[in-house]
């Protein structure tokens, strides 16, 4: 793999000596947010995992290469999107790199490469799930937790899709779902989706020892650790939802699905909401980067 894989000099020290590391996802910054604030949330997080004594891995496929740990001038060539970035899942990455071409990576492709190259907590914004309706559609980033053993901290699920589904996959597929400081499972903008959770922590040594147990126990499946939103960056439900259905509703007006559904729809949320969505989303990856940064740093601890 070392061809193919590699991993920058500042991560594979930190691996070897057994310091904390956080994978970081790509597809936000490319395909989630608009530029210059996709770029500006994509350094916060780095910067943020570092002042909480951590090392940030930023992943993405750089012209053929899979890259866990970017330069500032990568992370720009994603950003500003002046060439074509592909939108990277687990199956999309050998085309990619037989292509040489470059992308950035979901969480079910963040997952992959993190554990590749032996980190063991990823930051990240919300998971795919199930879709609502009846399409059938499930995230790729689903059965990629039921079978990399990695910690996700996340904000829940995002909002756009089936909540009880999502978590019922979850559980079916033997993956523990952990609420920071809460009993219920953030709903991405807002704090609460009224649904329970597996387990319940009140501090990263918590959360790492539940994940570490999972580790020493040898089980393959990742781990959810749901982080709510911020309470001064939670959004009203009801605003939520609406945004969501309009933003569904011109969806299937003009046939989009697939991968382009949920860039597109973020997109029209922000819109709609005249930037709400678009705030809430970037105050809950910057918490997100911290919550993750401070559980590495207990995993590391001898």
């Amino acid at each position: 793999m070392s061809n193919l894989l590699i991993v920058s000099d500042s991560v594979r020290r930190a691996i070897a000596i057994g310091d904390p590391v956080v994978a970081l996802e790509s597809t936000v910054i490319a395909h989630g947010l608009p530029w210059p604030r996709n770029m500006e949330v994509a350094l916060d997080m780095e910067e943020l995992v570092r002042t909480e004594g951590a090392v940030p891995a930023t992943v993405a496929v750089i012209d053929g290469q899979l890259r866990v740990g970017l330069k500032e001038s990568e992370i720009e060539r994603l950003a500003k999107g002046e060439e074509p970035v592909l939108k990277l899942s687990r199956r999309d990455l050998p085309g990619a790199v037989a292509a040489g071409a470059t992308g950035a990576t979901t969480v079910a492709a963040t997952m992959l490469l993190a554990r590749m190259a032996g980190i063991g907590v990823f930051a990240t914004g919300g998971i795919g799930g199930v879709h609502r309706g009846s399409s059938g559609d499930i995230s790729a980033d689903l059965p990629e937790l039921a079978r990399t053993a990695v910690a996700v901290v996340c904000s829940g699920a995002k909002s756009l899709l089936d909540l009880p589904r999502t978590l019922e996959w979850l559980e079916t597929a033997g993956v523990p779902v952990i609420g920071y400081r809460t009993d219920e499972f953030p709903a991405f903008y807002a704090r609460s989706s009224g649904l329970p959770v597996s387990e319940r922590v009140e501090s990263p040594d918590e959360a790492a020892r539940i994940i570490q147990a999972g580790w020493d126990l040898g089980l393959t499946a990742g781990v959810l650790v749901a982080v709510p939103i911020p309470q001064e960056a939670a959004l009203e439900p009801e605003l939520v939802e609406n945004a969501i259905s309009q933003a569904h509703s011109e969806a299937e007006a003009k046939g989009i699905r697939g991968k382009a559904l949920t860039p597109f729809i973020l997109k029209r949320m922000a819109e709609i909401t005249d930037g709400k969505t678009l705030d809430a989303n970037l105050a809950l990856l910057r918490n997100n980067a911290i919550v993750a940064a401070r559980i590495a740093r207990a995993l590391a601890k001898p």
